[in-house]
């Protein structure tokens, strides 16, 4: 692809005497909806937080938005959004005040964006965060990253926690940013719907290694399977 937002070359990772990234290599295109299809277990968040710079591979290289990961430039942070698997809010803190203290770290801050997704997705300003459910502390992590309006967007397991109701609150949201303006989203999921209805290109990640990368139209051409049928006979 041109203009590629990630890329990925050659990248290894143990820990220990554990192999979770085998030799991978693949690019993520600016623009894309780029989705990372793995079983629990698979080396996704190891992944994700190598080209976050969380994490630093024994072999290959990375680059994300043109930097290295493992010593980004401010600048270059200030155009990702990141919503780990776990979240990382502040239990004392009110859902209003955790929007004040994460908007003091950037230059651009789309409040409006913020107060109409909070109120969209039912959550009240005046809430703590540690009385929030699993579920509405996820809420809050994905609008925080939203609010500075980043280049690049990075969901580990977006929706593990959301009901389904929520989920599809969440890929309308997504839906929406990226027909508003420009913006590469890269994220990681077990659920092979969210994939098929959002994601332009996908790749399958099984016991740390690519087993296929590409565009999803490609993958969901192959026989009369469905990719929740094809991602199983391929990680057999």
């Amino acid at each position: 692809m041109k203009n590629d937002i990630i890329d990925v070359k050659n990248v290894t990772k143990c820990f220990g005497s554990k192999k979770v990234l085998d030799d991978l290599s693949f690019q993520v295109g600016q623009g894309s909806v780029f989705g990372l299809l793995g079983k629990n277990g698979s080396g996704k968040t190891t992944l994700i937080k190598s080209i976050l710079g969380l994490v630093r591979p024994q072999h290959g290289n990375i680059t994300t938005l043109g930097d290295d990961p493992w010593c980004f430039q401010e600048s270059t942070k200030e155009k990702i959004g990141y919503v780990p698997q776990m979240d990382s809010l502040y239990p004392w803190l009110r859902i209003k005040e955790m929007v004040e203290y994460t908007a003091s770290f950037y230059s651009r801050w789309n409040s409006n964006l913020v107060n109409e997704l909070i109120e969209d997705w039912g959550l009240n300003p005046q809430d703590r965060i540690g009385t929030l459910s699993v579920g509405e502390s996820q809420k809050v992590s994905i609008i925080l990253s939203l609010g500075h309006e980043p280049e690049l967007l990075v969901f580990d397991e977006p929706v593990a926690s959301l009901d389904p109701f929520a989920r599809r609150q969440f890929l309308k949201t997504l839906i929406e940013i990226i027909t508003r303006r420009p913006c590469t989203i890269f994220f990681s999921t077990h659920i092979t719907s969210d994939l098929e209805r959002i994601t332009d290109h996908v790749a399958l990640l099984h016991q740390g290694k690519i087993m296929f990368c590409g565009e999803l139209d490609e993958l969901k051409t192959r026989g009369n399977l469905n990719l929740e049928e094809i991602f199983l006979e391929m990680t057999r």
